[in-house]
């Protein structure tokens, strides 16, 4: 069944969104990709501004659901959770055309805060931090909120470098950095780390 215009309007600003940015991708450019009128569009989106909310809330909601999946409570060691995440988005930041998070690309775009871009990329990253220093928590880190915040230092950094660098860029190391951060908040509460399962 043919997707109905306001479903082909949405795929197609979420393509061209995180590709080129929210700023730089016209009306225009989005009706002819999508292949309706910019009647459907209006439609649908009252402006383009509504269009880019629709398009993050979207990208927020895939990130979760993403994210739960990968850290399941109680289905391994938080630290192999968080060491094999590491290493699954460094897999997707080391690919050619990487743009990174297109959450925290949106806040470069609109930094005005009360601009409602701006709101859902900083309701995601504030969820983001309160998560990971609840695995630091778990895993019996010293300064587990410390340690939650350096491991989104390492992830926002992860999603800029690989967009910098490319295939052979620093994010092919950001795994062994989270390892070996972690470790040391871990032995400094006179934790040892679960092996990795073989």
């Amino acid at each position: 069944m043919p997707k109905r215009a306001a479903e082909r309007i949405r795929d197609t600003a979420r393509a061209l969104f995180y590709k080129e940015g929210i700023r730089a991708v016209g009306v225009e450019q989005i009706v002819n990709r999508a292949g309706v009128t910019k009647p459907s569009l209006y439609r649908s989106f009252t402006s383009k501004d509504s269009l880019a909310v629709a398009y993050l809330e979207d990208y927020d909601c895939d990130f979760w659901v993403q994210f739960d999946a990968e850290m399941a409570p109680g289905a391994a060691d938080p630290r192999q959770q968080i060491i094999g995440y590491f290493t699954r988005r460094a897999g997707y930041a080391l690919r050619p055309g990487y743009r990174g998070c297109g959450l925290t690309n949106a806040v470069l775009e609109y930094p005005q805060e009360g601009h409602p871009t701006h709101a859902i990329a900083l309701a995601n990253k504030q969820r983001l931090r309160a998560r990971l220093a609840a695995m630091a928590r778990a895993m019996g880190a010293a300064r587990p909120d410390e340690l939650g915040d350096g491991l989104l230092l390492l992830l926002e950094g992860l999603f800029v470098s690989g967009q910098l660098f490319g295939p052979g860029g620093p994010a092919g190391s950001v795994a062994a950095v989270a390892a070996a951060l972690i470790d040391a908040h871990l032995a400094e509460a006179g934790v040892r780390p679960v092996p990795a399962a073989e």
